[in-house]
């Protein structure tokens, strides 16, 4: 086993043994990759403001997210199709976020279902919606997710409409992978992957298959989604499914400033900054570009939390330091459950802790409370400068 430093090496040995479908679903953005590139990128173009002669000691990561205790502001991401990076994914990386005490989100096109999280977990996690027009399997899910004790449900607004995913077209995404001349061929290098998915507890959609009336396979399971996602949703349906939930409601997919005001008006606890990790609307600001408007339109209204493009401790740090409360992975801990399971989850957090305590450090601040702008290096017109 190599020596592990960074996201990037997880992530090297994540590609050699996980299905090219799997891998290019996770590495990849819509249309040209734009967006996808910049939510990296853009975290490259700031920078940090070194501070000698302090006291080091003590240092410490821990803060809230809505309330929760966290040993750093990082929450797993929802990602679908996680049971397809490893076997039973999602209860791993639900275990290793636990264990980690860092918040866990189930997407709603998750492999392992609710209740399966839910058994194999002792901690609350969160559960991620998409607003479907099925409205009683909407009412069942959300009822679901009481049941199995989430603590918070996360709505994702910026997926009405499917953005136009180049790579998972031309492979033929499903889950499980429908078995082609090419798919076979790549599934016989991946021997490690296909021995584990052998003794997986589940292979299809669990919070779908079994749930929803004539879905019995994969056509009719592709036939279902593609028409199911709401394309009249709107903020009166968004407080339809928060007053549905009754509990700690956050808000993803929130990239102008309105859009943040009106969250925070029908009484969301948080927002997601995101753009969906570039899989969306290609062209769209990064995340970090779109933070500080979002932040001086709500100022402390809101809990403002970020996601997309992070990668480090460094970026977790360069987030907060700007004014997040929170930030989320999704491709960086997923590399880590690709290479090794839950194990490789753990390494994931690992690393982004380490990375961001030390650079914590070396800014010369002793906690989260204490990060701004003063630690950074922000360029001139990063946010940009658009004409009206």
């Amino acid at each position: 086993m190599p020596v592990i430093t960074n996201i990037q090496d997880l992530k090297r040995i994540y590609e050699r043994r996980v299905p090219r479908m799997f891998f290019d679903y996770t590495e990849s953005g819509s249309w040209t990759e734009q967006t996808f590139r910049d939510n990296t990128g853009d975290y490259g173009q700031i920078r940090l403001r070194q501070k000698v002669a302090v006291d080091m000691s003590g240092r410490s990561t821990a803060t809230q997210m809505i309330g929760r205790d966290v040993s750093m502001p990082v929450a797993l991401a929802p990602v679908g199709l996680t049971g397809m990076q490893h076997a039973d994914g999602e209860i791993k990386a639900a275990r290793a976020a636990e264990a980690f005490g860092v918040p866990f989100t189930l997407s709603t096109m998750s492999i392992n279902s609710i209740e399966e999280v839910a058994a194999a977990t002792t901690t609350p996690f969160w559960f991620q919606l998409y607003a479907m027009n099925d409205t009683d399997y909407t009412r069942r899910l959300i009822q679901r997710a009481k049941d199995a004790g989430c603590s918070a449900l996360v709505i994702t607004l910026d997926l009405q409409i499917l953005g136009q995913r180049h790579k998972d077209l031309k492979n033929g995404l499903s889950a499980p992978p429908k078995m082609t001349p090419k798919t076979i061929a790549n599934l016989m290098t991946k021997w490690r992957w296909g021995i584990g998915m052998l003794g997986a507890s589940r292979r299809d959609f669990g919070n779908i298959v079994g749930h929803v009336d004539g879905i019995t396979d994969n056509t009719s399971l592709s036939s279902w989604t593609n028409e199911q996602f709401d394309l009249t949703l709107d903020w009166a349906k968004i407080e339809k499914l928060m007053g549905q939930w009754g509990g700690k409601v956050i808000l993803k997919g929130i990239q102008e400033a309105d859009d943040a005001k009106m969250a925070a008006k029908i009484g969301a606890d948080a927002i997601i900054v995101s753009n969906h990790g570039g899989r969306q609307l290609d062209g769209a600001l990064s995340s970090i570009r779109s933070l500080t408007p979002i932040l001086d339109a709500v100022g402390d209204k809101i809990e403002v939390h970020i996601d997309g493009g992070i990668r480090s401790g460094q970026d977790v740090l360069k987030a907060i330091a700007m004014g997040a409360k929170g930030t989320y992975i999704g491709r960086s801990f997923i590399y880590g459950l690709g290479a090794m399971g839950q194990a490789g989850v753990t390494k994931a957090l690992e690393l982004i802790h380490r990375e961001l305590d030390v650079t914590m450090a070396l800014c010369g601040e002793n906690n989260l409370a204490a990060l701004g702008r003063h630690n950074l290096l922000i360029p001139k017109g990063f946010e940009g400068d658009w004409q009206d």
